[in-house]
């Protein structure tokens, strides 16, 4: 059996230490998914974005809110306080703060200091989910938000779903990007034995990512000929979009039609995959998905069929990237991957990844001290 060589494997090494991994730095400087609108409400939601426990909210007239799930007294975690009004009430020693994150009441004391607070996160709600910011705040463009129009046209239905991924995000990334991998971890659900033959077109550029593949007139599998009517039709055909659209979104557009009818009269049937990966901690992810389509919007039971067939393939990927973490995390320094041609697309993206890492973390590295103002270490509170 032919052994991969000491320079193969330490080629092979060095190539990856080019790459992103679960090592990587966060990238800070974007916008991310914090939570479903409809996740969060009238109480305290604890969650930990980018390696940092927060708690997020809704105020009285319904704004989202999030701050650091920290008191600054002592650390006791806000989530285990409870929300009164529009203020945020620690356990603890009942300390209060409001929606901007500043201390307003600390009742051991006559008067709270000026210029404690915990540390909020700029929000951007957009239909179905909640974005937030957690970076530098003077970068903070509302405007650069991802646009995905389709998630709140009314011509269009969807449904969602959530996963707490144990794995990276960089790994959930590449698996999107490989699509040559549905012939077999999805062969009973989206995939297809002609899927991972089918010609491909990549394009690459400004931090953008796609591959688009057009299969054949075939016989679709059942997930994508149900709903659309083309079930056990020879000449339906597949043209799929998959794109990495930044580190925290990518997106699947399919276009189904039957190939024996004239282009302009056939119907055509659009379905997209919003999948939103937000890291918790290094090696977990929170994984938000959103599917729709722009056919059938009142058929419940097309909404019904394409959800549950559809998240089966994404249950398969979450197995699959929890087992490809495991073995990875046991390799430790030990571990080496050998790249093929096919996977050159998601190889190119986890070498931007590791740049924008890098180059946050240098821009940090290279700023000028914080002042500490707005938040000292050491305030003594004075008693009444």
């Amino acid at each position: 059996m032919t052994q991969p060589s000491h320079d193969i494997i330490r080629g092979a090494q060095v190539a990856m230490s080019r790459l992103a991994d679960r090592n990587t730095p966060f990238i800070f400087n974007e916008w991310y998914v914090a939570a479903f609108s409809d996740e969060v409400g009238r109480f305290l939601l604890k969650r930990t974005l980018l390696g940092k426990r927060v708690i997020l909210y809704r105020t009285e007239a319904g704004n989202p809110v999030v701050m650091d799930d920290r008191c600054v007294h002592r650390s006791y975690p806000l989530s285990a306080g409870q929300l009164d009004g529009d203020t945020v009430v620690c356990g603890y020693h009942g300390l209060r703060y409001d929606a901007s994150g500043d201390c307003i009441e600390a009742p051991a004391v006559a008067k709270c200091p000026k210029n404690i607070g915990v540390r909020t996160y700029p929000l951007a709600e957009r239909g179905p989910v909640i974005w937030i910011w957690m970076g530098d705040p003077a970068l903070a463009d509302e405007s650069k938000v991802p646009a995905l129009p389709w998630m709140m046209d009314s011509e269009w239905a969807g449904a969602k779903g959530y996963y707490d991924l144990k794995s990276s995000y960089v790994y959930l990334h590449e698996n999107l990007l490989d699509t040559s991998h549905l012939s077999y971890m999805h062969a009973n659900t989206i995939g297809s034995p002609d899927y991972v033959k089918a010609p491909t077109k990549s394009e690459m550029g400004e931090g953008r990512f796609a591959l688009v593949r057009t299969v054949s007139p075939t016989k679709l599998p059942p997930v994508w000929g149900k709903p659309t009517g083309l079930d056990g039709v020879p000449t339906a055909s597949r043209i799929v979009r998959n794109e990495f659209l930044t580190p925290a979104l990518y997106e699947v557009t399919t276009r189904l039609y039957d190939s024996a009818l004239a282009e302009g009269e056939r119907p055509e049937f659009l379905i997209k995959v919003a999948h939103m990966a937000t890291p918790a901690t290094h090696n977990t992810t929170h994984y938000f998905i959103y599917l729709g389509r722009d056919f059938a919007q009142t058929d419940e039971a097309a909404t019904q069929f394409m959800a549950t067939n559809f998240f089966k393939a994404f249950d398969e990927d979450v197995v699959g990237l929890s087992l490809l973490e495991e073995v990875i995390a046991e390799q430790g320094d030990d571990l080496y991957e050998i790249s093929i041609a096919s996977d050159a697309l998601g190889v190119a993206m986890r070498r931007y990844l590791k740049g924008r890492a890098d180059q946050e973390a240098k821009d940090k590295e290279n700023a000028p001290p914080s002042t500490g103002a707005g938040f000292p270490q050491v305030v003594m509170m004075q008693q009444s």
